[in-house]
């Protein structure tokens, strides 16, 4: 069983991303549980065709400490097993603090059954919370793969979560690589190359930006599920791929801000 976190910064289309991968593993055959890390509980929306999935904790406070497995578990697409942590009421408490309670809920509920193939953590913007950390905190996910783009802040937040990654090496964490969701920006490719390699790792994959994504998350559907013959779920499809052939997982050096503000300027320049 390998579990694997998702970082990137808030709005970068970790979700998007994740479902997408699933999708494709799941098309291949593999047995996936993916663990919404964000409150919004909108992790699994895609794989389970719209917002039905009640959350860990939103089953905890309606009926106490005494829940079963299929309360807070769904099936999806490709029999993907599906759980959201969900979060606090709005303005109270911790988000980060729920998905510390759905994890050791799920632990004891026996949820991480030998059979597993993959399990997914999607979790929440940045690494600057305890309980955000906790998927590699904890020991539980040993790959990190980081959602990016050519943008200056997702490259920021990038470099900021593998200083988080760094911190949390006795576990087991490793960065597997960066995802570029492209956001179109000048030279992006070369760009994202040059930062991975950088921090001492890889760009896995390449996914370009195409409105089929938006058409098939108005759908609710991944874009496999929505249409598989469409050039973007073969994107998917390569990163699904090149995360079950790889074989290069590191502990990242996080950049400098100056040496990568540098870098922005000298691939956001070229052609200028």
């Amino acid at each position: 069983m390998r579990q694997i976190a998702i970082y990137g910064k808030g709005g970068i289309g970790k979700s998007t991303t994740t479902q997408n991968t699933v999708a494709a593993l799941a098309e291949k055959g593999k047995k996936i549980l993916v663990i919404g890390c964000d409150p919004k509980a909108d992790s699994t929306r895609l794989l389970l065709h719209g917002l039905v999935q009640k959350t860990v904790l939103d089953t905890l406070r309606e009926e106490g400490e005494d829940v079963e497995l299929d309360k807070v578990i769904k099936k999806g697409y490709g029999d993907t097993l599906c759980v959201e942590s969900g979060g606090p009421e709005p303005g109270v408490g911790c988000a980060g603090r729920g998905i510390i309670t759905a994890i050791n809920l799920l632990e004891s509920l026996g949820a991480y059954t030998e059979d597993l193939d993959f399990v997914f953590y999607d979790v929440l913007g940045d690494v600057v919370c305890g309980g955000f950390a906790t998927p590699i905190r904890e020991g539980k996910a040993k790959e990190i793969y980081i959602v990016a783009s050519g943008e200056m802040m997702a490259m920021y937040a990038a470099n900021n979560i593998c200083k988080g990654i760094k911190k949390f090496t006795a576990g087991g964490a490793r960065l597997g690589g960066i995802i570029c969701n492209s956001r179109k920006v000048d030279n992006e490719h070369e760009m994202l190359t040059a930062f991975a390699e950088k921090l001492g790792s890889q760009l896995i994959q390449f996914i370009p930006r195409d409105n089929i994504v938006q058409r098939a998350e108005i759908n609710k559907k991944t874009v496999i599920d929505y249409n598989p013959d469409e050039k973007q779920a073969d994107a998917y499809r390569v990163l699904a791929q090149n995360i079950i052939n790889n074989e290069k997982f590191v502990v990242p050096n996080p950049m400098q801000t100056e040496e990568l503000e540098a870098l922005l300027m000298e691939f956001g320049l070229v052609g200028v």
